[in-house]
């Protein structure tokens, strides 16, 4: 039984079935790391006109418990695009619920279902130069497009509508240093499709060394940073390709709004034995810090949102090669990702949640 605080009234039972779909699709897409994390990601359903899309700064994780998604009448939302204007914010009662920055992108699609995930393996394809041609002998016989990178919200609906007009059959969207987007006519067919796309995605990642002998030790001196519960998150600071990746700049646009515009890494240069001293005089600036050749180190104040994305980051790039030409964000496109505008889901009540436990196995190829 779902255990939303209420579900919405519609016309019909077979709409709400539909709508109850939605819901347990959202949740067991929300459950799994390798394609969500924190609060990213959306789901939508179109019925009675209505574009039922994921609030924004909600967790999909929680649609099952928690009123999680919000109604925009989709002849409101079209009318907003004539307009060039972005999305009415849309109320429902008694809530402070707002329809998702990806809602201009869920409307164009003319499919009765829209998943939008942030997966692991899909966006190691999508922030490689050569993606599109490494995609098309992985994603042969099915209907998919390659969008280069553009904002959220009406940009990136335009470049939909643009792939549209020439493949209107397309229902597979892989979103330059972004994600992936699958559609259908059901919850059933899309998550069956999004199984199929990510066993074609899969890249096996790479052994990492283990964290530096006696880390626990330094760390165990200081009362606000720790070790992190998850073993191979330290592959950020003992594994050479992904240190060198992460040097060279930002890959997504979660990466910048959660972690920063640059990664906080501690040079190898800093004693071990003055390694806690130095952690110490940066505990109210950073929740997070990469050792070089050491591991990974937590923040006490670091939120669940900033752990997921620290996580989601190395898992991404522990599946890049070394040798693979990386497209990062400029700085026009950080800066825009950095704006109230476009990132105002970083504010919500998940930023103050502790970390959960994760615990991800590896993709098989």
């Amino acid at each position: 039984m779902v255990k939303h605080s209420r579900l919405p009234k519609l016309s019909s039972g077979v709409c709400e079935k539909e709508f109850v779909s939605l819901l347990e699709l959202s949740a067991r897409l929300g459950r799994d790391p390798m394609l969500v994390q924190a609060n990213n990601g959306n789901t939508s359903v179109k019925l009675d006109g209505v574009l039922w899309i994921k609030a924004s700064g909600k967790c999909l994780a929680n649609a099952r418990r928690e009123q999680t998604f919000v109604p925009v009448e989709l002849a409101a939302i079209k009318e907003s695009l004539r307009n060039n204007m972005e999305i009415a914010q849309t109320n429902i009662p008694e809530s402070q619920l707002q329809p998702s920055i990806e809602t201009a992108m869920h409307a164009v699609l003319p499919h009765h279902v829209v998943v939008h995930v942030h997966s692991v393996n899909t966006i190691a394809w999508a922030i490689r130069e050569d993606g599109p041609s490494q995609l098309d002998k992985r994603l042969a016989s099915l209907f998919w497009q390659w969008i280069p990178y553009v904002p959220s919200g009406i940009p990136l609906a335009r470049e939909i509508e643009k792939v549209l007009r020439d493949a209107p059959g397309t229902n597979v969207f892989i979103l330059g240093n972004h994600g992936l987007v699958v559609c259908g006519s059901d919850c059933e067919s899309v998550e069956a499709l999004l199984s199929d796309v990510e066993q074609r995605l899969a890249i096996t990642p790479r052994p990492s060394p283990e964290p530096m002998a006696g880390l626990f030790t330094v760390v165990s001196r200081s009362s606000q940073w720790r070790l992190p519960d998850l073993q191979a998150l330290h592959a950020l600071g003992t594994d050479t390709i992904s240190r060198m990746i992460l040097r060279k700049g930002v890959l997504y646009p979660c990466q910048a709004i959660l972690l920063g515009p640059k990664i906080f890494t501690l040079p190898c240069s800093i004693p071990l034995s003055r390694l806690a001293d130095h952690l110490n005089g940066r505990a109210d600036a950073q929740s997070y810090a990469i050792v070089e050749g050491g591991g990974v180190i937590i923040n006490e104040k670091i939120s669940r949102a900033e752990y997921e994305t620290l996580i989601g980051l190395m898992q991404v790039v522990q599946r890049v090669e070394a040798f693979a030409n990386l497209r990062y964000l400029t700085e026009a496109e950080i800066a825009a990702v950095l704006c109230d505008e476009t990132h105002r889901y970083r504010e919500t009540d998940l930023s103050g949640d502790p970390p959960r436990r994760i615990s991800v196995s590896p993709s098989k190829p």
